[in-house]
């Protein structure tokens, strides 16, 4: 059985507001929440932009792990993750 990759993602809001999140199809993640009740409730106030981040992973686990580590970054620490492709040590 072939496993299956994952990415974790950060996403701009028209605010300016980060979100993280994981999946196994970032294109179709990003679509959903543009135009779907499946994209996450963040979204209902104010529409995503831009993803600005994506790290594969070969699975879920070490991607959700990641994810959690990321989602307890500050803002600051995430917009270094974006521009440099590295967490701040």
């Amino acid at each position: 059985m072939k496993s299956q990759d994952w990415f974790v993602y950060i996403v701009q809001n028209e605010k300016g507001y980060l979100y993280t999140g994981i999946t196994t199809d970032v294109e179709r993640r990003f679509a959903e929440h543009r135009t779907s009740k499946k994209g996450a409730k963040f979204f209902r106030s104010s529409a995503p932009i831009d993803v600005l981040f994506i790290k594969k992973f070969p699975n879920r686990s070490l991607a959700s792990k990641f994810e959690s580590m990321v989602k307890k970054m500050n803002r600051q620490d995430k917009i270094l993750l974006v521009e440099t492709g590295r967490v701040k040590s």
